[in-house]
């Protein structure tokens, strides 16, 4: 039985990643906090997972694209503004909002409530970016646009729009 697990062999299956309420990795990113609730380490690095809760009459990155994964975006609760280039969309809770690679895009919470999403990335890699974002934050630094353009560029993302 070569290649073939035998019947009385125990099977090795990869952990079960449960995080509760109260747990995953938590980040304040200016009027927006974010939880983490896969990184990418149960996965595989397929995917990772986050809630964001943004603070009402929060702008947003600015308007980008990526070059190496596709970004979801579930809005829970709120209204959020998705912009795709020139085209704007408002999401209310129980919208999917899918952005392929290469798709300009932003979002933003133009109301005068918190707005909450869930929000994956295919594969993983850029949440390493708002964890980038978190530590030039830390100590009240302030994001300049060319910080925020040396974070994205990392991660395989860019502006779509001239930034200076």
């Amino acid at each position: 039985m070569t290649g073939e697990a035998k019947a009385d062999e125990p099977q090795i299956h990869p952990a079960v990643s449960v995080v509760g309420p109260d747990e995953g990795e938590v980040m304040v990113l200016g009027t927006t906090r974010m939880r983490v609730l896969e990184d990418g380490s149960h996965t595989g690095h397929r995917l990772a997972i986050a809630e964001s809760v943004l603070a009402p009459h929060t702008q947003g990155p600015p308007q980008h694209r990526h070059a190496r994964h596709d970004e979801g975006f579930y809005v829970l609760s709120g209204t959020i503004r998705f912009t795709v280039g020139d085209e704007n969309h408002d999401a209310t809770a129980g919208t999917l909002v899918m952005v392929p690679p290469g798709t300009p895009h932003t979002f933003a919470n133009p109301t005068d409530e918190p707005a909450v999403m869930l929000s994956t990335f295919t594969p993983d890699l850029y949440v390493q970016y708002f964890r980038d974002l978190r530590d030039v934050l830390a100590g009240g630094r302030a994001m300049t646009p060319q910080a925020n353009v040396e974070a994205m560029s990392r991660y395989a993302t860019e502006p779509a729009t001239d930034l200076a």
